[in-house]
């Protein structure tokens, strides 16, 4: 498309140029006076070119405010990258790039030696960390931006350290927004963090990427580049032009938490109380969720759910697996009244209501 709106562009300079020339001729007594001959248009090509000069020019500015509040994070098991919060140190981050470790290593974009960090708390249900630098000299706070005023359609750039690259930038467009997601599961039973109201981008993602920046032409971080989709016809591989991230709102909110009490004190999340796995069917597909527990005391619990039950539905939405049943809570709020379908393992089939409670910190 781009070649042949190039091809078009060229076609009208040539005609301006082609059309016939200005006759110059003596006035003859009793002929009109000529017109004086209007000044030929601007080229179609020089406002193009003078609107890419300004948008490659927004590029570089956000780019140079930006990339210095930017780090590479190492630990034994891999790298990623990570977010300045303030003046004091601290790193936002996403769990999974933290893993287990409790101490790791942070490079800044302009140089110098690794620096030693430690990790102040991480909150795995929400893929979010906050780790503090020792030394904090030279770190530069990032600006974060309000999400909830991200547009689909609005230009981004995503900054990090892919596959150990570090200071890179890929450029997209905010694809869409409000998404819910579910990271896979990491071990057997227990689902990977559901990200709500995620921001989805065609800006690339790839290993590294996780934890960086997703930033508007205003230099301000509206989301924390978390995942990107995989497409099972390229054998699991990420799907081109698909890309997830935490919506900065969310990203702060957990991170003032953290930074201020050590730990999450309010997720804002629902939760049903239970702890759960997929259940396959007769015919080889997910049925439902199992109950292997529903905590004392929890939501569940309390509605006279049961550990051996099958959960099947929420709020008439088929929950054939536990990432279906975390992506639906998490589109509710704690306190909301969500009717739960229940086979029961005598056999029985019954809709139970359910107030749902809060998703703990930990």
């Amino acid at each position: 498309m781009k070649r042949i709106v190039a091809g078009l562009a060229a076609a009208a300079v040539l005609l301006s140029g082609c059309g016939p020339a200005p006759t110059s001729r003596a006035t003859q007594p009793g002929s009109p006076t000529s017109s004086p001959t209007a000044p030929p248009s601007p080229s179609p090509t020089t406002g193009s070119l003078a609107s890419l000069h300004a948008l490659e020019a927004a590029y570089e500015d956000v780019i140079a405010n930006v990339l210095p509040s930017i780090v590479q994070i190492n630990t034994k098991a891999g790298l990623g990258s990570g977010i300045v919060y303030d003046s004091a140190g601290h790193i936002v981050t996403n769990a999974h790039v933290v893993g287990k470790a409790t101490k790791m290593e942070v490079t800044i974009a302009t140089g110098g030696p690794p620096r030693e960090a430690r990790l102040v708390k991480s909150f795995g249900l929400g893929d979010l960390a906050v780790i503090k630098v020792d030394r904090p000299d030279g770190l530069r706070p990032a600006k974060f931006g309000d999400s909830s005023k991200v547009r689909v359609g609005q230009i981004v750039l995503a900054m990090g350290n892919p596959l150990g690259l570090s200071s890179s930038v890929t450029n997209g467009i905010v694809s869409a927004i409000g998404r819910t997601v579910t990271e896979p599961q990491e071990t057997e039973g227990s689902p990977g963090a559901t990200i709500a109201s995620a921001i989805q981008t065609s800006a690339a993602i790839n290993p590294g990427n996780s934890g960086g920046a997703l930033v508007d032409l205003s230099g301000q971080v509206i989301g924390i580049p978390t995942l990107a989709a995989v497409d099972p016809t390229l054998g699991g591989g990420t799907a081109p032009g698909i890309g997830f991230a935490i919506p900065s709102n969310t990203a702060t909110d957990i991170a003032a938490q953290i930074v201020k009490e050590g730990r999450v004190t309010n997720s804002h999340r629902a939760a049903l109380g239970i702890r759960g796995s997929t259940v396959i069917g007769a015919d080889g597909t997910p049925s439902g969720v199992g109950v292997v527990r529903a905590e004392p005391g929890g939501p569940a619990a309390k509605a006279g759910i049961r550990a051996g039950d099958l959960i099947t539905s929420i709020n008439d939405k088929k929950t054939p697996t536990m990432a279906v049943l975390a992506e639906t809570i998490a589109n509710l709020k704690p306190g909301d009244q969500a009717k739960v379908g229940v086979l029961h393992s005598d056999g029985r089939t019954e809709t139970i209501t359910v107030t749902l409670g809060q998703l703990p910190s930990d």
